[in-house]
């Protein structure tokens, strides 16, 4: 093994990189595609991981994190330790994927990597592939959720006025506008920036993130800006788990997740509501500084 494949992986790893380090032990590649396709095709070592584990709430609100008891049982089950690097994939666009290390993230885990473009990408490359079911090596992972990695409905709606956060809504245009409704209400959170999670993937390079300057460009022209604390969300936090990484990899350093997202604020009848399109970041820029004018002068 060279020296080099001692080297931290980054945050979104190209697969052909991946694949010269398919020999370290201390990565644990995980594969969140439907289980017939793990069995059919599969990157060498990894365990499959059913993305349903890692839900709980009761309906509408689906896509809250399970506790402690239930995510050590789940991550025990794939042989997860401190220590391990994990890596992600799925075969739908990195939602699922995400979803894994957003949760690993909230457990405190540090070692967390999306392969880029996912099972698509790795494919299309003529890279090792294994296929069948590799039982996974149990260890005893005790998992804590740090409660300050997410928002629940109270938290984002204080934040709505607050010019020093944003909330990211990353679900489709339709959705945002309110056209397309999947709750008792459609529409968005008052003043949430709007980007559809797929925006940030090149399709001609089967799903691979975009580059980083067109990146930062699409963030930063919605004033989703790495000063300001960042909120994502979508109807479930399974597509702004994606985005989340996305935000990660490009390093915005205060990133949080809405996990109730859509399917709570939409069917609770206390939230307030907007349909249409989004406002551009200017306007909303000059809204939320009216706003903290305001409150620095009652107060």
């Amino acid at each position: 093994m060279s020296h080099c494949s001692h080297e931290a992986l980054p945050t979104v790893v190209d697969p052909g990189v991946l694949a010269a380090r398919l020999d370290d032990p201390r990565l644990l590649i995980v594969d969140l595609c439907p289980r017939e396709v793990h069995e059919d095709v599969h990157v060498p070592g990894a365990v499959h991981l059913d993305p349903k584990a890692l839900l709980a709430g009761e309906p509408p609100a689906t896509g809250l994190l399970p506790d402690d008891l239930r995510l050590s049982e789940v991550l025990s089950a794939i042989g997860l330790t401190p220590e391990r690097h994990v890596v992600a994939y799925d075969d739908e666009g990195g939602g699922w994927a995400g979803r894994l290390l957003w949760t690993l993230a909230v457990l405190g885990h540090r070692h967390l990597s999306l392969l880029d473009g996912g099972l698509g990408a790795w494919l299309a490359e003529d890279l090792p592939t294994r296929e069948g079911f590799e039982p996974a090596v149990r260890s005893d992972y005790r998992a804590r959720a740090s409660r300050g990695a997410w928002l629940d409905t109270d938290e984002v709606r204080e934040r709505i006025d607050d010019p020093d956060s944003v909330i990211l809504d990353v679900r489709s245009g339709a959705e945002y506008r309110g056209d397309d409704v999947r709750a008792a209400r459609g529409g968005h959170i008052p003043g949430a920036a709007h980007l559809e999670w797929t925006a940030t993937m090149d399709r001609a390079r089967l799903l691979r993130l975009k580059p980083e300057s067109a990146l930062r460009e699409m963030l930063e022209s919605r004033g989703v800006t790495p000063d300001r604390e960042v909120i994502v969300h979508c109807q479930t936090h399974h597509r702004s788990s994606h985005t989340w990484v996305v935000l990660r990899a490009l390093g915005y350093p205060r990133v949080r997740a809405y996990p109730g997202s859509w399917a709570q604020w939409g069917n609770r009848e206390d939230t307030p509501v907007e349909t249409g399109d989004p406002l551009p970041a200017t306007t909303l820029a000059a809204h939320r500084d009216a706003a903290a004018g305001a409150s620095a002068a009652a107060a």
